[in-house]
């Protein structure tokens, strides 16, 4: 069964191509974590994981754009193949621009979720601005939709079901998996 969605939602996340997320308070909760040896630990879902797989496989690239450097980030970028990595990228929007411009792809066709003020840009470029509850609420407001789910919290779950649902995808997807318990 698929959730009812607003038809202009719809409208926006059937064209999408590509997906861009943020990393901190998107693919994770939002914490930082630092070990007393100063290692840095990042928290990922697999819900979040198996959704980006999913959009991958019906033809959705993704993307990470990220302020921070991590190693953590671009282990997870790696294990899930996400090929479009940047990190160290304070102007999300130009980051984004060019991703665009090297997938000659229109701005009408991506998707960015952010949760906090260095994403306006891209959220307000994108043909769909996402955000998460936990986020910033000036971003919130300014974006097209905001999760149910809290970022890293399957935030970026719901938003892969909700493209593959506005792309006539998702029930066909879901019906693969009861074949498989049958």
């Amino acid at each position: 069964m698929e959730r009812p969605l607003p038809d202009d939602l719809i409208s926006k996340a059937a064209g999408i191509r590509l997906l861009a997320l943020d990393v901190d308070g998107v693919l994770t909760d939002g914490r930082l974590y630092f070990t007393a040896q100063g290692d840095e630990m990042k928290a990922f879902n697999i819900l979040d994981g198996h959704g980006i797989k999913q959009l991958q496989r019906a033809g959705v690239d993704i993307a990470i754009i990220t302020g921070r450097n991590s190693p953590l980030t671009a282990r997870r970028a790696r294990d899930l193949g996400i090929k479009h990595l940047q990190q160290g990228r304070e102007d999300k929007e130009a980051a984004l621009r060019e991703l665009l411009q090297t997938l000659d792809l229109p701005a009408e066709q991506a998707a960015y979720m952010g949760d906090d003020l260095p994403d306006l840009g891209a959220i307000m470029l994108a043909g769909l601005g996402l955000s998460v509850p936990n986020g910033h609420w000036y971003i919130r407001e300014q974006a097209d939709y905001t999760t149910e789910a809290a970022g890293g919290e399957g935030a970026v779950r719901e938003i892969c079901d909700l493209i593959l649902q506005a792309q006539n995808k998702l029930a066909d997807l879901h019906l693969t998996y009861h074949a498989r318990g049958a």
